[in-house]
């Protein structure tokens, strides 16, 4: 059973920083591809950041320069530094774990930039 743990979230004013960590459990993490997604109110799941088992790194345009994504195997986690934050960076993010064809998630921490 994988289970997926977030932690990290809170308030913070804009241009300030936040690292959210995510504890996996259940799987032999370092083959499987890690990523972060974020969910604002009204509006679909994005993804924000995904690192491969290699440690390949893929962003989205909005947070390039912004936000690093990082593992380390060795503590099955998963990290995503966000710097310089906007208030358009407020959502839910939620880990995720790709296992094959199939996704899992974390409950998801709340981030929220404050103008």
């Amino acid at each position: 059973q994988v289970q997926l743990v977030e932690s990290g979230g809170g308030l913070v004013q804009a241009g300030g920083s936040l690292r959210l960590s995510c504890a996996a459990s259940g799987s032999n993490f370092s083959i499987h591809r890690m990523g972060w997604y974020r969910q604002a109110p009204g509006k679909q799941r994005e993804l924000v950041a995904i690192i491969s088992s290699g440690g390949f790194t893929n962003y989205a345009d909005s947070v390039k320069g912004r936000f690093t994504i990082s593992r380390d195997n060795a503590k099955n986690t998963v990290y995503l530094q966000m710097n310089r934050l906007k208030p358009e960076d407020t959502a839910v993010y939620y880990c995720n774990l790709l296992w094959g064809t199939r996704d899992y998630w974390g409950q998801g921490t709340q981030v929220t930039v404050s103008s």
